[in-house]
């Protein structure tokens, strides 16, 4: 998925007006860039995102352990009012996404509205497509707003490794819903004597393709040996990643992270992302392949984490943000989504939507000041930048002429990314997104582009 953003400008209460930039996409390669003056977006209404927030983004099983995803949730919320100021009563719908769902709290946009005292008279669902849920949460949110249906939403997402939901064994399930059925004791214990000790092995979530029965990681590594991205080209971008991240967190940029107090009763918050390491070249390379033994290129230090988080975002028209006085960050301009063969090139989708989101703004490769990738592995990324910097491939597998050329690394994740802040699977987009935002503000960009992959090989562009 892409998505484009671009600087606004809007009289706001209380002030002359305000110029900002802003960025915003999803999935595979989004784009974002500025609106030319008074001209409005494909929507007709000029929809604009507001400001973002998340929790510090933790490694699974540390300090959120004990917790359950719809607290994180709920803070977030919380949280992106606080930031914000705006009243609950004026968000009219919620969309938040998760891809591990908790099933006590199986539609947690609702859950963790009402535990963050929204009204119950305000609707909230929620929302799967895995690393680009949030995302999917966003551009819903566009498409409400587009129809005419509210004014004001609230999107965001959150993962939860710390707590994954593991179901008994299908014969174990099969065999207890019949002894819940059974009318006698007699037939109850007859059933209970059937079980064998396979009954009792239990079934773990899958971190595979369902189409392939393949695991991410062994797609990424086959991925980098196609187009022969180097276990030192990947162990020097994830050092890139790191320690841009770590510059970033002690300057201060991290302005969307809101303090988390994971324990209520203890005097230990949480302020940080606690996943940065920097590392050394020589570390990182004594390491072993973490999929393909031996001679696999991906390894824990290269490839992004389990990671427990969430995000939430505000997203409205123009008129609204007038209206309020708020000073939103960006234009949400378009979006688009693609997706492609969910083995070989399960992880090409920024490759494919880059291009499509940059012809659909006008625009070319230079034209974008802040690119935002997620970095699901670093062979991920690389392997992305030499398809599109490929003539081959354009032309076999694009429908292309010729190739579109890569981002230039200097505006490229220069905050670090999901490699070293951390990858909460659903809250990542919403990430993405203001992360894009504030770089174009800080750095006086005009136009941003978001891009992500996610499992089944789909990908969303967004335009701004």
């Amino acid at each position: 998925m892409a998505a484009l953003v671009r600087h606004t400008l809007i009289p706001v209460k209380g002030s002359a007006s305000f110029s900002h930039n802003g960025v915003r996409a999803i999935c595979s390669t989004p784009v974002v860039h500025s609106p030319r003056k008074g001209a409005p977006d494909r929507t007709g209404k000029n929809i604009v995102f507001v400001d973002g927030v998340r929790s510090p983004f933790l490694l699974s099983g540390t300090d959120y352990s004990k917790l359950m995803a719809y607290d994180l949730a709920r803070h977030s919320l919380l949280g992106l009012l606080k930031k914000t100021g705006v009243p609950k009563e004026i968000i009219d719908y919620i969309v938040y996404g998760t891809v591990i769902q908790e099933v006590k709290t199986s539609n947690i946009g609702r859950e963790a509205a009402l535990a963050a005292g929204f009204s119950d008279k305000t609707p909230a669902h929620t929302v799967t497509m895995a690393c680009i849920s949030s995302n999917q949460g966003i551009t819903t949110g566009i498409g409400l707003i587009a129809a005419g249906a509210y004014d004001v939403i609230v999107a965001g997402g959150v993962e939860f490794m710390s707590d994954i939901p593991i179901r008994h064994s299908r014969k174990m399930r099969s065999l207890m819903l019949k002894a819940n059925k059974a009318k006698t004791p007699v037939q109850t214990l007859k059933l209970l004597a059937s079980i064998r000790p396979d009954f009792l092995v239990p079934e773990l979530p899958a971190v595979a393709e369902f189409s392939s029965g393949e695991t991410m990681g062994h797609s990424a590594d086959r991925l980098a040996a196609a187009f022969k991205v180097s276990r030192r080209e990947q162990d020097e971008y994830a050092l890139r990643s790191h320690t841009l991240a770590h510059d970033a967190q002690s300057k201060g940029y991290f302005t969307d992270i809101i303090p988390f107090k994971a324990v209520p009763d203890s005097d230990k918050t949480i302020s940080n992302d606690n996943g940065i390491r920097v590392s050394n070249m020589e570390q990182l390379g004594k390491l072993k392949p973490a999929f393909v033994k031996p001679h696999g290129t991906i390894t824990a230090a290269n490839a992004s984490f389990l990671t427990d988080g969430a995000s939430a975002c505000l997203i409205m028209t123009e008129a609204k943000a007038k209206e309020l006085g708020l000073k939103p960050k960006a234009y949400l301009r378009d979006f688009v989504y693609v997706s492609q063969d969910p083995k070989d090139q399960l992880l090409l989708g920024p490759a494919y939507a880059t291009p499509r989101v940059l012809e659909k703004a006008g625009l070319t490769m230079k034209d974008i000041d802040v690119w935002e990738f997620h970095e699901a592995f670093a062979g991920q990324i690389l392997a992305n930048f030499k398809a599109l910097d490929s003539d081959w491939f354009a032309q076999n597998y694009m429908n292309r002429q010729s190739k579109v050329g890569v981002p230039d690394i200097n505006k490229f994740n220069n905050w670090g990314g999901s490699l070293s802040i951390g990858h909460p699977f659903a809250a990542t987009g919403v990430r993405l997104t203001v992360h894009a935002a504030n770089r174009m503000i800080r750095e006086d960009g005009q136009l941003a582009l978001i891009a992500a992959c996610a499992a089944g090989g789909q990908n969303r562009r967004l335009k701004a």
